[in-house]
């Protein structure tokens, strides 16, 4: 295998890959109706600049180019896969009616809004965060009639990713710490800031939402639930756990060669077609999110990120705002990589830090399928600052009452003697 060349080109010392990502994400904000062509766009400019000058970590000119999409592509396929199937499984949990039964439960004034919250938050627990976001919008939309404010959309984002940073089987990048080593009680140490920042940013957005359109007081009459696509939705969604929790168990190299959850997922939706035929008409929206987020993820896979800064709390707290415009996968990986994090502190920063912008996590860009009013980085910033602060606010929440504590990842001594905590 070839090393990548030394030296690439560079504008005032900043490599022309990252000037590209940027000019890309820059692109992605301003135009938010050509989204999808801007991140192709980038992504072909992006290739070609490494293919000529740079080459890969896997190799140099195509030849390159081909080794680095061969190693990439479980985790792409996987988020294919479920970004589309999610998004059939949402239009059968839709049409099994089960949302328009939630006025029946759900108090009628602006706590009704913060409990929808907290139901993605405890679901994004066990369930994939894309799907929890799906619920979450699908329940919304029923809920308040339709008109679902953007500052609430992105509360449901960041309670889906928020509820998935402490459980391994909640969220990729936790799961990836499972499959490296890290003892899942250390990554349950993230719900210590991932509950005070839904405390904070779900009763402001609750209350956003209230304002602009209050929840509805009765369920329609003769609402009657479709059992059977309830059925379904839980066949979906116990099969991608299933596949998820059985792999990690007795076949954890299956996970990195073949995308085991996204094939489990499909599968289910296949054998149960003939019960309950899935609407199809919903793959193109899906289709065209899904292609954006992989270009973002395959382009920032191509960056040139050998090496993370030193471990600490301060580069955990600025990897949460990276995560809102780089993909949280490869930071994961080079994390695990390096060593020496808190891993519950890192877990929940990369987890829950991807909410802060609508494309900065995949819930995200499953969500905007449905909502395409949220791809406006501008609204999505106005409307759901307090996510962005829900953030700073939970990591040190963490960093007071358990503080900096980095771990071995298989079990081994603690690095630092003692936790670093600001009372100290």
């Amino acid at each position: 295998m070839k090393a990548p060349l030394a030296d690439g080109p560079a504008v005032l010392g900043v490599p022309v890959d990252f000037i590209l990502f940027t000019l890309t994400l820059l692109g992605v904000a301003l135009f938010h109706r050509h989204t999808l062509r801007v991140a192709l766009g980038g992504l072909i400019a992006v290739s070609v600049h490494k293919v000529l000058f740079t080459g890969f970590r896997e190799g140099e000119g195509v030849a390159g180019l081909g080794s680095h999409l061969a190693h990439e592509w479980v985790i792409l396929a996987n988020l294919f896969a479920l970004l589309l199937g999610f998004a059939l499984l949402s239009r059968h949990f839709e049409e099994s009616r089960v949302p328009l039964e939630l006025p029946r439960i759900l108090p009628d004034d602006w706590k009704g809004a913060f409990l929808l919250l907290v139901i993605v938050f405890v679901l994004s627990s066990f369930l994939d965060n894309i799907a929890a976001a799906i619920i979450g919008g699908t329940m919304a939309r029923a809920l308040f009639n339709g008109k679902v404010h953007i500052g609430y959309l992105a509360a449901i984002v960041a309670a889906s990713n928020a509820g998935g940073s402490g459980s391994v089987v909640g969220d990729t990048t936790t799961t990836m710490m499972w499959i490296d080593g890290v003892d899942p009680r250390v990554v349950l140490d993230a719900y210590v800031a991932a509950v005070p920042a839904l405390l904070f940013f779900g009763v402001i957005a609750a209350r956003q939402q209230h304002a602009w359109s209050p929840i509805l007081k009765d369920n329609p009459a003769g609402t009657h639930v479709d059992w059977v696509r309830v059925g379904i939705v839980a066949a979906i969604l116990g099969s991608a756990i299933a596949a998820n929790v059985l792999a990690n168990l007795y076949f954890k190299t299956a996970l990195d060669r073949f995308p085991v959850i996204g094939v489990a997922v499909w599968i289910a939706i296949l054998a149960t077609a003939p019960l309950r035929r899935p609407d199809w008409s919903v793959i193109p929206e899906a289709l065209k999110g899904s292609v954006f987020l992989l270009s973002l993820v395959a382009m920032a896979s191509m960056m040139p990120v050998e090496k993370l800064p030193a471990a600490s709390w301060q580069t955990t707290l600025g990897l949460g705002f990276v995560s809102a415009v780089f993909d949280n996968i490869p930071l994961t990986a080079l994390a695990l990589k390096q060593g020496g994090y808190d891993w519950g502190m890192l877990a929940y920063a990369v987890g829950f830090g991807g909410s802060m912008i609508w494309f900065g996590s995949s819930a995200g860009v499953a969500l905007s399928n449905a909502f395409p009013e949220v791809r406006s980085v501008g609204l999505w910033l106005r409307h759901g600052w307090h996510v962005a602060v829900a953030y700073v606010l939970g990591f040190f929440v963490v960093f007071a009452i358990v503080g900096w504590v980095p771990t071995e990842k298989r079990g081994g001594p603690i690095v630092s003697p003692a936790p670093v905590s600001p009372q100290r």
